[in-house]
């Protein structure tokens, strides 16, 4: 079983608190890191700089490599750094506890070919250093190698300190903040739950139901008289909704009619333009006819919420889809097909039904060209499946989704049609008490299927009469 809500909502802040804060503390140590390596380097080069500022300057009569041993030996180090200088043709010395720095891979790649410029780099092995390898110079002139040194080891023991800080900081604040949501979100969500429970006592079809006052002034007070308010818009918007339906359907059809009448005569009387006048008239009758046909569309759909919107009767199935298959086929030149349809007696509202599968008809016109296929199919199982089938161009997965909208043309090219065909077709199946199935790739055709539940289908004998 799945967490509640607020132990999903707590999971996910405790995902993200614990992400932000392992960057944090990454950052952090990584910005000390830096930080410390910089000065470390810093200090590195001053070693070099110093040397030779104090070589330049050395007593006159000196040489550099008795001034080099002298150094070596009284120059104040701070812990864990050491110098190695190795002038040409002198065995290299070293401050004391320079003998490591030999060993090291990097010291002896200087010491056999001195580096062209200043090179800074870290060794692991024996021990984790930060070294310095630079050319001593008079002049132009090459004189030695100059390696100065640092153990790391303080590093890592300060950077181990420095995560060991953050993380504690890091785990404290996390738990505190996830304690605090998790306090929050139970107070909320118990509220909110009750809420809810008074919400799915509305959605069973009480829309009269009322939250109440939930005695706070607070988001959830507002939120509960937000939803009755709601809920009372609701209601009354689907009352109003069922009589604007009705209301356009009468109030628009008669000046439609009027209008196409005078519109009709007057294509048929002289003008003094004739043949502009006729061709007004055609495309205003055409804009009337599909105003009119969207409104008895609109008013079919508004009437789907009625509860005697189906009015079943026996239904020679045969019958039917065969005087369908005859009206379909001068719609267009398709190569048209009807799948043997069995011997039965359905009881369904023939008109509405006849209608819906028109709808299917007509878009499946739309997706095709001339020559393709258009088929029309029937299943009878536990279910009958009126089905009609192309061979057009098919819808997207995305296409599909939208297609049963109000007003939704998914993929049509053409400026025609209503976009309540399959609306349409859904609110008539639905009313049987079926279901619409859409199957459809692009390229490859689309098949809509009307299933109907075995409920609507009387079975003959041979005899002709029912079977009990």
């Amino acid at each position: 079983m799945w967490p509640g809500t607020a132990g999903r909502l707590l999971a996910i802040h405790a995902v993200i608190l614990t992400t932000v804060l392992g960057v944090v503390t990454f950052r952090v140590v990584a910005d000390f890191t830096s930080h410390y390596q910089r000065s470390l380097v810093g200090d590195l080069t001053a070693e070099i700089t110093e040397y030779s500022t104090a070589a330049d300057q050395r007593p006159t009569g000196t040489s550099l490599e008795s001034f080099t041993s002298s150094y070596l030996r009284t120059h104040v180090l701070p812990s864990g750094r050491v110098l190695l200088i190795a002038l040409d043709h002198v065995p290299a010395e070293g401050s004391p506890g320079s003998a490591a720095l030999f060993r090291l891979p990097p010291v002896s790649s200087w010491l056999a070919h001195k580096p062209a410029s200043t090179v800074i780099v870290t060794s692991s092995a024996p021990h984790r250093y930060m070294i310095l390898g630079s050319q001593i110079r008079t002049g132009q002139t090459s004189v030695g190698l100059f390696v100065a040194a640092v153990d790391l080891s303080n590093l890592d023991a300060q950077r181990r300190q420095v995560l060991v800080l953050a993380g504690s900081e890091a785990a404290v604040a996390l738990a505190m903040a996830l304690l605090s949501t998790y306090l929050l979100l139970r107070r909320l969500l118990r509220t909110v739950g009750r809420v809810t429970e008074a919400a799915v006592e509305i959605s069973r079809g009480d829309l009269d139901r009322r939250l109440g006052d939930q005695g706070a002034d607070d988001e959830v007070g507002r939120l509960a008289r937000t939803f009755d308010a709601m809920l009372a818009r609701i209601s009354a918007a689907m009352g109003s909704q069922r009589r604007l339906l009705s209301d356009v359907s009468h109030q628009l059809r008669t000046p439609l009619t009027v209008a196409r009448g005078h519109l009709e005569v007057l294509g048929r009387g002289a003008c003094q333009d004739p043949v502009e006048v006729h061709d007004t008239i055609t495309v205003v009758v055409d804009e009337l006819d599909h105003m009119r046909v969207l409104v008895d569309r609109l008013l079919l759909l508004g009437r789907a919420l009625e509860p005697d919107f189906i009015e079943p009767e026996p239904v020679d199935l045969r019958s039917f889809l065969a005087d369908l298959a005859e009206t379909t086929r001068v719609l267009a030149d398709r190569r048209w097909s009807l799948s043997p349809v069995p011997d039965l007696v359905i009881a369904v509202d023939a008109q509405k039904l006849r209608g819906a599968l028109l709808n299917l008809i007509d878009n499946a016109v739309k997706a095709t060209a001339p020559g393709d296929a258009i088929g029309l199919d029937v299943l009878h199982d536990a279910d009958l499946r009126l089905g009609v089938v192309d061979s057009g161009r098919g819808m997207t997965a995305a296409q599909q989704k939208s297609a049963f909208s109000r007003f939704a043309r998914p993929g049509a090219t053409d400026a025609t049609g209503s976009g309540l065909g399959l609306a349409i077709a859904k609110a008539v199946v639905e009313g049987h008490g079926g279901q619409i199935e859409l199957e459809s790739e692009p390229g490859n055709g689309c098949r809509v299927t009307l299933v109907l539940p075995g409920s609507c289908v009387v079975r003959f004998t041979d005899s002709g009469g029912p079977m009990p």
